[in-house]
C-alpha cells in the first residue's frame, strides 16, 4: 500500500447488536447527518458512506479513497420504496427482481432524479442503488433518515476490506468513525445490471448470479468488460469496470489450464513466480510459498477469501503471483471478474513462452546485454528501434512532432532530424513529457502486440525498453531486469557513441532520473561493468528462460 497522509482522529464504533445498541447507532447517523463520512460494514464489503444529498459529504468519499470523480458510487436505502425518491420511474422488471433479492447483495441502475448530483453519479444520466441485507448497515441507513452513497471502503484501485481489519489499516486517519461489525458475509461487491439499456444489462457479476437474474428477467445481456478490459475511451457505468481494479501490490498473473498444466509450466519456468494464488488442499502441491482463495468446487468460499487472500500475499511481500482462473460458472463470474481486473487482464496459456523487460539508463549497456539475450536465442523487441520505425518518412507520428516541435525538425527529404528534436525535447520536463504524449502510445502498443503473439509462439521474448517502467510496459513482463553502470562509466560510453557533448550527454541522463528511479523495483538486476563478467549476469535473471530460448532456438 502506498504511504499516505492520515492525520484524522478515528473513533472506533464495534457494534453486533443494532438494537440493544441503539446508542451506537445513533451517534454513527449524528455524524452523517453532520456531513461526515463514515466506514461501515455490509454483507458484501465494507463501505463508506455518506449522505448522498450532501456535495461536501460526498466529496469526503473520494478524498478518503483516492477515487476518480468519474467512477459512479451505489447507493443505499433501507426500504423499497426509497428508490421511488431517487429515479425517475421503476419498471416492473425491476419489482419482480427486487422483490425477491432485496434486501441484498444486488444493485439496480435506473434513471436518476435531479435529486442525484453529478459527482454521485459519475456523471452519468443513472443512478445504482441497492438494499444491503446486513442488520448494522440497514440500521444506520434508517437512522439516518437519509440514502447514503457508499462504495468500498478502500483504498481505490486496492482490494476491497471484507473485515474490520482491513478498514482500519486503510482508513483510520482518513475518517472520523469506522463501524466494527465483524467479517463480510459474502466478500465480493453486490451484483450491478443496468435498467437503462434496451435489454437488462448485467455490469458487474456478484453473488446473485447471471442464472438467477434470467430466471426473473429473462434475457440479460452480459456486459463485454465484465471478462474483457473496458474499451479505450468507454464510460464506466459501474463501479469497478476499470481496466486494473481490485489489485494487490504484487503483479498478478492468470493461468489458464488444468492443474497439471500449471505444474508443468512451473517446472518449465521455476524462477519466474514467488509465490502461488491456489485452492485450498492445493498448497503442498507446488513449490512455490502459497495462499488459498476458498475451494476449487465452491465459488462462494472463492468469492469470501479472494480479497483476503490478496492482503496475505501483500503481507507476505510477495512481487509475482500465479494463479489459476476458477471456474466463470455462477458465483465464479463474478469470482473472475475481480481476479481478472486485479491481474489487469494479463493471461497465461500452458503453451505461452515468457515476456522479460529490461531497461536501463543511457550508457549502461542495455543493448549489449540484449545483444547476448539474443544469441541465447530470446527473441528480442527493441523499443528504440520502434520509436525510430514509427517516425519514418510520412508517418502520422512525424507529423505530429513537426507540429509539436517545429516543421523543422523534418530535414528537406522528409526524414526527422533526430539531433535537433532532441536538443528540444530534452530541454525540460514539459517538453520532454510532450514527446513522450506523442511516441509512447505507439511504440508500447507496437511492443504489446508483438511481444503477446510471440509468447503464444511459444517463444522467449526481450523487451528491450528505456522506458520500461514509465511507459508501464513493464506490466505485461513476467519479470524485470535492470542493466547497471555507474555514471562515469555511461558517460565514456555515451560520448563514444553518439559523438555528443558531455553538456548535452548529461542533459540526457537528468531527463532520465523517473525511469531511473522506477527501475530500482526490477525483479533483477546485471551490472554491466568491469570487473563483472557479463555472461554470469546475464545466467543470474532467468536461467529457465535461457535454456527453453536456447532449445528452441
Amino acid at each position: 500500500m502506498p504511504p499516505q497522509n492520515k492525520t484524522m482522529k478515528t473513533e472506533i464504533y464495534t457494534i453486533t447488536d443494532p438494537v440493544s445498541q441503539k446508542s451506537e447507532i445513533e451517534e454513527i447517523a449524528s455524524l452523517l447527518k453532520k456531513g461526515e463520512a463514515v466506514a461501515i460494514p455490509t454483507e458484501t464489503v465494507y463501505g463508506i458512506a455518506a449522505d448522498c444529498f450532501n456535495e461536501e459529504a460526498v466529496a469526503k468519499i473520494f478524498e478518503a479513497k483516492g477515487r476518480p470523480s468519474d467512477n459512479p458510487l451505489i447507493v443505499h436505502i433501507a426500504k423499497t420504496e426509497e428508490l421511488y425518491s431517487l429515479v425517475k420511474e421503476v419498471p416492473e422488471s425491476v419489482k419482480k427482481l427486487t422483490d425477491k433479492y432485496w434486501p441484498g447483495p444486488l444493485t439496480v441502475i435506473l434513471p436518476k432524479k435531479d435529486c442525484i448530483s453529478d459527482r454521485v453519479s459519475g456523471y452519468l444520466p443513472t443512478v445504482a442503488v441497492r438494499m444491503p441485507s446486513h442488520p448494522v448497515s440497514r440500521a444506520i441507513i434508517e437512522a439516518a433518515r437519509v440514502p447514503l452513497a457508499a462504495p468500498s471502503a478502500n483504498i481505490s484501485g486496492f482490494p476491497s476490506p471484507t473485515s474490520f481489519t482491513h478498514v482500519k489499516d486503510d482508513m483510520t486517519g482518513r475518517l472520523p468513525a469506522i463501524v466494527d461489525g465483524g467479517d463480510c458475509e459474502l466478500g465480493i461487491e453486490s451484483t450491478v445490471i443496468s435498467f437503462a439499456t434496451e435489454i437488462p444489462t448485467l455490469l458487474r457479476p456478484g453473488a446473485v448470479t447471471y442464472e438467477q437474474l434470467t430466471e426473473v428477467l429473462g434475457e440479460v445481456k452480459l456486459h463485454s468488460a465484465i471478462l474483457n478490459p473496458l474499451e479505450k475511451g468507454a464510460t464506466a457505468a459501474s463501479p469497478g469496470m476499470k481496466y486494473k481494479h481490485y489489485s494487490p501490490t504484487a503483479r498478478l498473473r492468470v493461468f489458464k489450464g488444468t492443474k497439471e498444466e500449471l505444474k508443468e509450466y512451473l517446472e518449465k519456468y521455476p524462477d519466474i513466480f514467488d509465490h502461488i494464488l491456489c485452492f485450498e488442499g492445493e498448497e503442498d502441491e507446488f513449490s512455490l510459498p502459497a495462499v488459498t482463495f476458498g475451494k476449487e468446487d465452491d465459488p462462494f468460499s472463492q468469492a469470501k477469501r479472494l480479497f483476503d487472500s490478496f492482503r496475505e500475499l501483500d503481507d507476505m511481500g510477495a512481487k509475482r503471483v500465479i494463479v489459476r482462473a476458477p471456474s466463470e460458472n455462477g458465483v465464479g463470474l463474478g469470482v473472475c471478474n475481480r481476479l481478472y481486473r486485479a491481474a489487469g487482464f494479463s493471461f497465461i496459456l500452458p503453451t505461452d513462452g515468457i515476456i522479460i523487460g529490461i531497461t536501463g539508463e543511457s550508457g549502461s549497456g542495455k543493448s549489449t546485454v540484449c545483444k547476448k539475450l539474443e544469441e541465447k536465442g530470446f527473441y528480442i523487441i527493441d523499443a528504440d528501434k520502434l520509436a525510430r520505425e514509427i517516425t519514418d518518412k510520412g508517418s502520422p507520428v512525424l507529423k505530429r512532432l513537426g507540429e509539436a516541435f517545429g516543421e523543422d525538425i523534418i530535414s528537406p527529404d522528409g526524414t526527422l532530424d533526430r539531433r535537433l528534436l532532441a536538443s528540444r525535447a530534452f530541454k525540460d520536463f514539459e517538453s520532454k513529457a510532450l514527446l513522450d504524449s506523442i511516441t509512447h502510445p505507439e511504440i508500447v502498443s507496437r511492443c504489446e502486440n508483438t511481444a503477446k503473439m510471440k509468447t503464444k509462439e511459444g517463444k522467449c521474448v526481450i523487451i528491450d525498453a528505456p522506458l520500461l517502467f514509465t511507459s508501464g510496459l513493464h506490466l505485461i513482463c513476467h519479470k524485470t531486469v535492470r542493466v547497471f553502470a555507474p555514471e562515469e562509466i555511461r558517460l565514456q560510453r555515451i560520448l563514444e557513441r553518439d559523438k555528443i557533448t558531455r553538456e548535452e550527454a548529461l542533459l540526457r541522463f537528468s531527463k532520465q532520473t523517473e525511469e531511473a528511479k522506477a527501475a530500482e523495483k526490477a525483479d533483477g538486476i546485471i551490472n554491466n561493468y568491469p570487473p563483472f563478467d557479463i555472461d554470469e549476469e546475464i545466467n543470474k535473471i532467468c536461467p529457465s528462460g535461457i535454456r527453453i530460448a536456447s532449445q528452441l532456438n
